[in-house]
């Protein structure tokens, strides 16, 4: 068994020693532990860095893509080099890498495909009130949409079973933490939580610039999740909401004319025709993204079988050599 430990980078020639030294490369139940570093077009050591402290694997990304394109780059690398288990951690040692053993102990007793670290984000001092709110909200949102018991959706400290990385796929490119577990909960891999401890600070976070920025982001990643994961769901409360809103206004409407008030009310009535039409075309758009939806999930399918066979045919290349 080999376990594969990948940490995506940029520009992190001052935390990533202090991350690489706290890594095991003994864990319970596997034969090798690796390191992989992916470097997201740093400009400073990094790579130099990680040469140094002995990284068994480095990807380089021609430039700066972001940490979900650098995620699925791992993801994928580890695979490629055979690894039937991998752990996903930050470079700037935000999680304690003494919890590894805990995040890989489910996936090897087959209870678990995908294993995420819940950190204790009440106790973090330096998380700000609006990230623990947002954090529960995150965590919140993925349960809803996934059907899973995630404490800590956005946690990056997580590891993957060999099959269930195969299955993985990211189109955001701000972060991969939600919408890789909302995937999962769909294809009805069994996820499961694990307590881990943090540790200090060594740098300010590369996601939060600034409370506005975070906020924006995060929601729109909330949103976007609703809208590929959920789409019938989403547009038809959507269309449900303006046509209702439109046929109270028509109510309302009648009231005033069958009353002898009417002609003071004519922009309701065209306010109610213009949601009665929004929101049962609305209504429409959602049974055409719940056709998408599942095109979507055929063509996902048909990549993993894709990635099964490609990795299983480069791996007995490998063993034939």
């Amino acid at each position: 068994m080999k376990l594969i430990i990948q940490i995506p980078c940029f520009n992190e020639q001052d935390s990533l020693p202090v991350t690489l030294a706290a890594l095991p490369r003994d864990v319970d139940g596997f034969d090798q532990v690796q390191w992989l570093i992916i470097d997201d077009g740093s400009s400073d050591r990094t790579v130099q860095v990680a040469r140094e402290s002995g990284v068994d694997h480095i990807v380089s990304l021609p430039h700066n893509q972001g940490l979900a394109v650098a995620f699925m780059a791992g993801i994928e690398a580890s695979l490629a080099y055979g690894a039937d288990v991998i752990v996903n951690t930050d470079a700037d040692n935000q999680y304690n890498a003494a919890g590894i053993p805990q995040l890989t102990k489910p996936i090897l007793n087959r209870e678990a495909d995908i294993v995420i670290g819940a950190r204790p984000i009440a106790d973090t001092a330096h998380f700000s009130p609006v990230k623990k709110a947002l954090q529960r909200l995150g965590s919140w949102v993925v349960r809803k949409a996934s059907g899973s018991n995630v404490h800590d959706a956005p946690s990056g400290f997580r590891a993957f079973s060999r099959q269930a990385a195969m299955q993985l796929n990211v189109f955001s490119s701000y972060t991969y933490t939600l919408e890789t577990i909302i995937q999962a909960g769909q294809k009805n891999m069994a996820i499961v939580s694990v307590p881990v401890d943090t540790n200090p600070d060594l740098r300010p976070s590369r996601l939060l610039k600034s409370i506005g920025s975070y906020v924006r982001r995060s929601m729109a990643t909330i949103i976007r999740i609703f809208v590929v994961y959920k789409p019938f769901q989403f547009f038809m409360t959507l269309g449900l909401l303006l046509f209702g809103s439109g046929v109270l206004l028509g109510l309302r409407f009648l009231f005033f004319y069958f009353t002898g008030q009417g002609d003071g009310h004519i922009q309701s009535l065209i306010l109610t025709a213009v949601l009665l039409g929004i929101g049962f075309q609305t209504m429409l758009v959602a049974f055409i993204a719940d056709l998408l939806a599942v095109n979507r999930r055929l063509l996902e399918e048909l990549q993993y079988r894709s990635r099964r066979i490609d990795l299983n045919r480069d791996a007995a290349g490998n063993a034939s050599k």
